[in-house]
């Protein structure tokens, strides 16, 4: 389970949206994430679905990470299916004791559940084309403004994006650890919860020591090379917005427009 957390990894290649602006990627992540839960339809959340299918095909990055970046939340999209099956009222369909399946709750869940796939998927495939470095560039200039009200902007975006790249890092270690303490005969599955929990000091303890570890490694490294925040620093790659760039933040405008016009129109779904 812990080799399919994808959040932070980066998918190296030449497409088109590795070409983009990190900054409009930056942009449109949080224009489709907005979108999808304006959408309020299965008909209009579609157009989210196929954002996601382009998106994808359009990078290139293989199909096992977007089912990777998926995985991990099955259960959580599962449990929320079941809340608005059973919890929602309307015309019933099926009924078992006091377990009640409704029409718009089936509609519900299975609109929650295509919200949340594309949400993970279209959010996962920033990291995918975005290197952490041009990651951080584009946050630091998306929030250049905060810098009037002396917000250290250049010190947070780099803490986020080694924050965020460090994620796949610890779960490497995490599952090399636990696969040291179940070789030395550690039993982490049996027993109840509080078993559980008294079998994870092992493996916590290691990992908070390695994180803080690597932690100071890094803060030498930045040390060795001068490093002293963003002031002054020059920058090797310049950020341009390209043609490409504003023809897809048009095509998210359409869409924008259509999502609307779809939740006016009464659908069944």
């Amino acid at each position: 389970m812990l080799k399919d957390i994808t959040i932070g990894q980066y998918f190296p290649g030449q497409s088109l949206l590795h070409r983009m602006d990190p900054r409009m990627k930056l942009i449109l992540t949080l224009y489709f994430v907005v979108l999808l839960f304006v959408a309020s339809n299965l008909l209009s959340v579609s157009l989210g679905v196929l954002v996601v299918i382009v998106g994808y095909a359009v990078s290139k990055v293989p199909l096992r990470m977007l089912l990777k970046s998926v995985r991990p939340v099955l259960l959580i999209v599962a449990f929320t299916a079941l809340l608005n099956l059973f919890f929602v009222d309307g015309t019933p369909v099926f009924q078992w004791g006091f377990l009640t399946i409704t029409q718009e709750g089936i509609r519900y869940a299975v609109l929650i559940c295509v919200r949340i796939v594309c949400l993970i998927a279209g959010t996962s495939l920033l990291t995918y084309t975005t290197s952490p470095i041009a990651l951080t560039d584009g946050l630091e200039r998306l929030l250049a403004p905060l810098n009037r009200i002396h917000l250290p902007v250049h010190e947070l975006a780099m803490m986020m994006t080694i924050a965020l790249r460090f994620i796949p890092t610890l779960v490497e270690e995490t599952d090399k650890i636990i696969s040291a303490q179940k070789a030395r005969g550690a039993d982490l599955e049996s027993g109840g919860l509080f078993q559980r929990a008294k079998a994870l000091i092992p493996i916590l303890i290691p990992l908070f020591i390695s994180a803080f570890r690597r932690a100071d490694e890094l803060a030498m490294a930045m040390e060795c090379r001068c490093y002293r925040g963003g002031e002054g620093r020059t920058r090797m790659r310049q950020l341009h917005y390209s043609a490409w760039d504003y023809a897809i933040l048009g095509l998210f405008v359409a869409m924008t427009v259509a999502v609307v016009l779809i939740n006016r129109i009464p659908l069944p779904i």
